[in-house]
């Protein structure tokens, strides 16, 4: 009988562990090297972008890089976000929720976030008689200070603003100066624009929009929903929705 033919051996893959070890080597010395007073942060993201290979890349390396104009950089600059913008918008977070935690605690306001940006929330019923859209201001100067100082922070210096009025499903009284929830919720973001104007705000940044009881939070049944309904919503808009 004749010998059978042997199956090849599989190529051996151990030079992988060493190929890595110069890759990370390569690394800590370009971040030694790195001098973040020079960065030029459209290059640090495309270096950021081609070094996320998925594992089946691995063999072939990451993206490569050009030096040259913008334009010959391609779709790897157009896909990026905008770092700066990014940047001061988280630390508008940050800078938020240290700042109005006093505010939080007492629940006048809460801080939410949806695809519109962040949301600062102020529960009418601290701000507002029922009914009314003059503001409560004995009682809630320190938290329009405070929302005054937030908006000319230098984080949002570049950004655009929306101010929100809402409130529940139940109809204006019939002495009421508003014929319906339509004008109590807008006058109510107008007069809190009002407020943080004479505290210095850039109202130029700024929009205002009534929604009446169209857009509720929580369902219209129980006292408690209709009171969490019953707010004026300040929205710090990303790029995509000014």
């Amino acid at each position: 009988m004749g010998r059978k033919s042997k199956a090849p051996e599989k190529p051996s893959a151990a030079w992988m562990g060493t190929y890595g070890d110069m890759i990370t080597l390569m690394l800590c010395f370009f971040v030694m090297l790195y001098n973040p007073s020079e960065v030029d942060p459209t290059m640090l993201a495309t270096i950021t972008q081609s070094l996320q290979m998925s594992e089946s890349e691995t063999t072939s390396g990451g993206m490569s890089l050009s030096a040259g104009k913008l334009a010959d950089l391609g779709n790897n600059i157009n896909s990026l976000p905008s770092l700066e913008k990014g940047k001061s918008l988280g630390l508008a977070k940050k800078k938020a929720v240290s700042l109005f935690a006093p505010d939080v605690k007492s629940n006048r306001i809460t801080l939410t976030s949806d695809e519109r940006g962040l949301i600062i929330t102020l529960l009418s019923d601290n701000f507002f008689e029922q009914g009314s859209a003059d503001l409560n201001i004995n009682d809630t100067r320190e938290t329009l200070l405070r929302l005054s100082e937030f908006f000319r922070s230098d984080e949002l210096k570049d950004r655009r603003f929306r101010i929100e009025g809402h409130t529940d499903n139940t109809p204006v009284s019939i002495d009421s100066k508003f014929p319906s929830n339509w004008e109590l919720s807008a006058t109510r973001a107008v007069n809190v624009l009002h407020y943080l104007a004479d505290y210095g705000v850039n109202e130029s940044q700024f929009s205002i929009a009534g929604y009446a009881d169209t857009r509720p939070k929580f369902p219209n049944e129980t006292e408690e929903g209709r009171a969490y309904n019953r707010r004026v919503d300040i929205i710090i808009l990303d790029e995509g929705h000014f």
